[in-house]
């Protein structure tokens, strides 16, 4: 037997189900990428609110391919997480009442959009979704607002949706939705908010204005480590549940969405699900981009070289632990101003108790991928500024490092590097002999990897050298 509605009358007690009535909801999210973090994050919290509140229903829109309508529609909208902590425990999600595939038919999706019920838009989808170009504004130039620009009635861009959907509101006379970007993207509201104008003023200035002056594109924060799906959670998901799901998803027991308090709009209950509501969202950031994802990467790249293939596995190795923390509480935290609310060090601590969960296989080669995108958000920052204060640089320049290293292996082992300048880091991994002294210019003339205040100081150059040969062999 699958999982539907049918069906949920029969899982074990230990299961946990839907509180309220699907039936009686309305939808009033629409959700662009309803991948595996989504399922596992939002829609999670979404979750806890219509326990209470039945207005907060989703309608999941896949902007590309229908897989996931295809996996969940017989399941109606119904998926398992699992969540692993030192016990795993499982809980079913209703909150998805709709799915759609924008390509099918972009008008169904424009109609959830100027829904009376629709109050906010959501996304996950990835930071290439955005559309934007080296300078942050959006790129005119991309082949999907290109696209929408020419054709903006049927649209396959987020911005283009979001766009034509807050046009038509406007021309109804109803109030817009709020816009969540929840994507690690720094700065993503505002971002969102001058790429969504900007897109609206090539053919109406008026509507441009109106968007500046009345929609709300608040900056968020999220964070829960989320392992791809795999057969293993299938059957496992299987076994506890007694019947199959389709596509389960699983993460830690550890969840967090900070959000910008800046709603012009009707706005859930964030605080009584368990969001964060502050005026800093920036620190939050920050602090989880350097702590928490400057240590995921140096675990990384570090444990795959050292023969390792999960965090909990690299996590065992106690020089590797010993590095990562010495790096936390050394070498990150002092560029750090905390937030009102987040205790630097209890959350530097829970981040390494994160890393230790043995029920969490991440993947170091899923951490691994897109290091030329990731790097400069998660290192380099921190180093330039131990760098102003005089502070030591040396352990900061081990994960870039081994991420040279990474490449040069995968490179001499005839693998394509996951990464948007792969076919660039397949060269210079093969052009590499295996010393930092000749092969570490070789990265840092990646003019959009290092910035060229580093790329050309002695003290950098020396610490990456010393921090490449390292991990030769």
């Amino acid at each position: 037997m699958n999982l539907n509605q049918a069906s949920l009358s029969r899982l074990p007690p230990s299961v946990v189900r839907p509180a309220y009535d699907r039936s009686a909801l309305d939808t009033g999210v629409v959700h662009f990428g309803p991948g595996a973090f989504h399922r596992a994050h939002q829609a999670w919290f979404f979750e806890s609110l219509l326990a209470r509140d039945p207005r907060w229903g989703i309608c999941a829109v896949s902007l590309r391919n229908p897989d996931v309508r295809d996996a969940l529609k017989p399941q109606d909208g119904l998926y398992t997480i699992a969540i692993r902590d030192e016990a795993i425990s499982y809980q079913v999600i209703g909150a998805i009442r709709e799915l759609l595939v924008a390509p099918d038919n972009p008008e169904v999706v424009l109609r959830r959009l100027c829904a009376p019920t629709t109050s906010l838009v959501t996304l996950t989808v990835t930071e290439k979704g955005y559309c934007l170009g080296a300078d942050g504004a959006l790129d005119l130039q991309h082949p999907d607002i290109q696209h929408d620009l020419g054709e903006p009635r049927s649209p396959v861009s987020a911005i283009g949706f979001i766009a034509e959907g807050l046009r038509r509101r406007r021309a109804a006379g109803l109030p817009p939705f709020t816009v969540i970007s929840c994507d690690n993207l720094v700065d993503n509201g505002a971002r969102l908010g001058r790429a969504t104008a900007q897109f609206a003023e090539t053919a109406d200035r008026t509507l441009a204005r109106w968007i500046e002056r009345e929609v709300s594109f608040p900056r968020t924060m999220v964070d829960s480590i989320t392992p791809a799906t795999t057969d293993a959670l299938k059957a496992s998901v299987a076994s506890a549940l007694g019947v199959a799901d389709r596509w389960p998803v699983q993460r830690e027991a550890f969840v967090q969405w900070v959000i910008e308090d800046a709603f012009r709009q009707e706005a859930p209950d964030w605080q009584g699900a368990g969001v964060t509501l502050t005026n800093d969202v920036a620190g939050y950031d920050r602090a989880k981009l350097r702590l928490l994802n400057g240590a995921h990467s140096t675990l990384a790249y570090a444990g795959l070289l050292s023969g390792y293939a999960t965090v909990a596995e690299a996590m065992k190795d106690q020089q590797l632990h010993s590095f990562v923390q010495t790096l936390m509480f050394e070498d990150i935290l002092p560029s750090l101003t905390a937030p009102q609310g987040l205790d630097l060090r209890a959350y530097g601590e829970s981040i390494l108790e994160r890393f230790r969960n043995p029920n969490m296989h991440h993947a170091l080669a899923q951490i691994a991928m897109d290091g030329s995108q990731k790097l400069p958000f998660r290192i380099l920052g921190t180093l330039r500024d131990a760098l102003a204060a005089g502070r030591p640089i040396d352990r900061l320049c081990v994960p870039l490092g081994a991420w040279m290293q990474f490449v040069r292996r995968a490179a001499a082992n005839g693998e394509p590097v996951k990464d948007p300048l792969g076919p660039a880091l397949f060269e210079i991994g093969h052009a590499c002999a295996g010393r930092g002294e000749s092969d570490v210019p070789l990265f840092l003339a990646l003019e959009s990897v290092f910035p060229q205040d580093l790329r050309t100081d002695s003290r950098v150059v020396r610490a990456l050298v010393a921090a490449y040969d390292r991990w030769t062999n």
